[in-house]
């Protein structure tokens, strides 16, 4: 959960840390607290439950019987799901993150479908000094991005100073359409611009267009409904225009709330890649340490793994789209679904080294001692992030149902994939040692 310090997104900041005390709270009052209560409130005898006895040596039994067939089974879905990963696609849209329902999405909906949309871009175009945007080469030059972006797909509306300018040129001469055009000469563009300042009503002015020290011109775009990479295509190719069609003074990038959490979706997955990698590291370090053995620590990282590029593997056939919500999943969960691993790999190696069992055996042993304990805390996480999905927002939604999924998988694969995964490597490891006599 500290993982998610490396998002971009404060609030998953706040999430981790809070978790992550959370933990070690739980931590200290298990190990604390508990153990004294349990010496102190009454309790009956200890009895051997049955329902662990029972259901749970029975498929274990079915799993080391089937070994051969599960691993296969399970690397070739894996590999094909895993296949899949590249497939998706980190896209957000900031209309959809919003459940239908709510009234700030269905004004957003009717302000898309009817007037100009909520989703804009902002140019602030530099006229190369003071007093300079009434220069004619640079209002040609506004006028002519103005007009590019208006023959665009998603465009909607272009507000450009260019339109007030030849408005003014045409009602000073008669109102005749002949002249609504540029004016041609500097002097007279400023004449028009102090005229038109002057007749603005108290309280009005140009500052929503024009720089107070009039050397920039905005230049503002209404999209339809876009997606975060939508934004982001579309400001790139403006940018480009722009290095190929206007001097230096004027190259620029876009600016709007939009496009800002759209790059932040974008930034997201790269820094939450990099929090993996973080929690890849420290984790596998952990479990080197706490099952004392290199080969079974570098084994336990193979079904800490696999969940998580199976679940992003099934996230390409269920949606394809990974937002925010997603890329946050990817350090979080590798830190939750460990606990399933450890269990059965602590179970599995105190069968092998204090009760001298064969890898068969060792698997049944685990499945008896941890098997209900592990569909319990499976059931509990499970059911804790799948109220996540119950939000009215698409990020918590996503966040939740990803979880979720992963933990499931996480389970599946601990259960079918992880004891035949052990039994082929020891079998594979005593073969090799009975061959080295020989091939001495």
């Amino acid at each position: 959960f500290l993982s998610l310090n490396f998002s971009d997104s404060p609030p998953f900041h706040m999430l981790g840390n809070m978790v992550a005390v959370g933990v070690l709270m739980a931590f200290l009052l298990s190990v604390m607290l508990l153990p004294a209560l349990m010496t102190v409130l009454p309790a009956g005898r200890a009895t051997r439950s049955r329902l662990s006895a029972g259901p749970m040596t029975a498929f274990a039994h079915w799993v080391v019987a089937h070994r051969r067939a599960l691993l296969v089974g399970n690397l070739t879905v894996a590999i094909f799901l895993i296949a899949l990963i590249p497939t998706n696609e980190t896209n957000d849209s900031p209309i959809d993150q919003f459940q239908r329902g709510l009234q700030f999405r269905e004004d957003a909906e009717f302000v898309n479908q009817r007037l100009t949309g909520v989703t804009y871009l902002n140019y602030s175009l530099y006229s190369g000094r003071e007093n300079g945007v009434t220069n004619p080469a640079y209002l040609q030059t506004v006028e002519d991005f103005a007009n590019w972006l208006r023959s665009q797909d998603r465009v909607r509306h272009v507000n450009a100073f260019t339109d007030v300018m030849k408005r003014l040129n045409r009602n000073m001469h008669g109102d005749d359409p002949a002249w609504y055009r540029l004016p041609r000469d500097q002097a007279l563009a400023a004449q028009y611009l102090l005229l038109y300042e002057m007749s603005l009503p108290f309280g009005l002015d140009l500052t929503n267009q024009v720089s107070f020290d009039k050397a920039y011109t905005k230049v503002t775009i209404n999209l339809s409904k876009s997606s975060a990479n939508e934004i982001i295509e579309m400001d790139r190719r403006a940018q480009q225009w722009l290095r190929e069609n206007a001097p230096e003074s004027m190259w620029t990038e876009g600016a709007s709330a939009n496009l800002m959490f759209a790059h932040i979706s974008k930034r997201n997955i790269a820094s939450m890649l990099v929090g993996l990698c973080a929690a890849l590291v420290l984790i596998s370090a952990i479990l080197l340490l706490a099952l004392r053995s290199v080969r079974i620590g570098l084994i336990s990282l193979v079904p800490n793994l696999i969940p998580l590029g199976i679940a992003f593997g099934a996230w390409a056939l269920i949606s394809g789209e990974v937002g925010l919500g997603i890329a946050t999943t990817m350090g979080m969960t590798i830190g939750i679904v460990v606990d399933d691993t450890v269990h059965f790999l602590s179970k599995y190696l105190r069968a092998r080294r204090e009760r001298g069992l064969n890898p068969e055996q060792a698997v049944v042993y685990a499945f008896e001692t941890v098997g209900i304990a592990l569909v319990g805390t499976t059931v509990v996480l499970s059911a804790g992030f799948a109220i996540l999905m119950g939000s009215l927002f698409k990020i918590s939604v996503d966040l939740g149902a990803m979880s979720t999924l992963t933990i499931l998988l996480a389970f599946l694969v601990d259960f079918l994939f992880l004891p035949p995964l052990l039994m082929y490597m020891e079998k594979r490891d005593e073969d090799d040692k009975t061959a080295a006599p020989v091939a001495a």
